[in-house]
């Protein structure tokens, strides 16, 4: 009788830790649907503010096992339907409830939803002009401010040379999205402080490694308008820096071995596999 009750116990106590672990599991994998689950929600959210047509419109955004259902108003079918595609191209989301109302009344606060997206972009392309500023041998030590107001970059600031001034300008210039700058930087006399910075520059710059070099390189190279930068591969190796790919004349071969060279830490640019296509007849 006794023994009995030993196995029996004993059955019991085993199926309880299998229940207790089953219940451990199945809360660890809840817990990772539902942070998967709100990755995706912000990953869309982020896709439809970051939609020029979209913007400024509320949404709300639920994920329930890849079907994302979506809530709010917007102003007609065109943008029922946009929306709908920026959700499905999110990774991980096979299905989409396409809740939202049509309100064709928003249309009057189509200009609202026009300076949100311009004031966005223009956050963008300041950001972008002042990484290639920092990038630049000739133009990373310079203190210069950055402003974009409806796709129009105004610098500001000292440069010790009218070289170093032109460059920023240019730079600016060059990048995808920007339709017109203000070069308002100011020619000065070398200072102390200047030249400490400039020696500081020169020693961080001998630090800097191949990844980082490789990766800027890149980085200029695609934002730069006149050039297609995807179609360029980088390598560095101790600040020798290689081109290949393909480009269409010798004067996108020229810009872009120019975009290299002037990247900090670039020792030398290596461009002989960096070929020019030939003209489809």
């Amino acid at each position: 009788m006794h023994g009995f009750n030993r196995l029996a116990l004993a059955t019991a106590t085993t199926a309880l830790l299998a229940f207790s672990s089953l219940s451990t599991q199945a809360a660890t994998a809840d817990l990772t649907s539902q942070l998967q689950a709100a990755r995706q929600e912000g990953s869309i959210w982020t896709a439809l503010a970051l939609n020029r047509q979209l913007s400024g419109f509320e949404f709300g955004v639920k994920v329930a096992d890849g079907t994302a259902t979506l809530t709010g108003k917007v102003e007609d079918e065109v943008d029922k339907e946009l929306a709908e595609q920026v959700a499905l191209n999110t990774q991980g989301i096979d299905k989409v409830d396409n809740q939202l109302a049509l309100d064709p009344q928003l249309a009057e606060h189509a200009g609202g939803r026009q300076q949100f997206a311009q004031h966005l972009e223009d956050a963008t392309l300041t950001a972008i002009v002042k990484s290639k500023l920092l990038w630049n041998t000739s133009t990373q030590a310079l203190d210069i401010v950055v402003t974009t107001n409806d796709s129009v970059v105004t610098l500001k600031g000292q440069a010790q040379t009218a070289d170093a001034k032109q460059l920023a300008g240019t730079l600016a210039t060059n990048t995808d999205g920007v339709y017109q700058v203000n070069n308002l930087i100011s020619l000065g006399a070398a200072d102390t402080a200047t030249t400490r910075a400039e020696t500081q520059a020169k020693k961080t710059e001998e630090a800097l490694s191949d990844t980082w070099v490789t990766s800027k390189v890149k980085a200029s190279l695609v934002l730069n308008r006149d050039l297609d930068g995807l179609a360029i591969d980088v390598e560095t190796r101790t600040g020798m820096v290689s081109l290949k790919g393909e480009v269409t004349s010798s004067e996108q071969k020229t810009l872009a071995v120019e975009v290299a060279r002037n990247i900090r830490g670039v020792r030398g640019v290596d461009a002989d596999l960096l070929k020019v296509s030939k003209p489809v007849i």
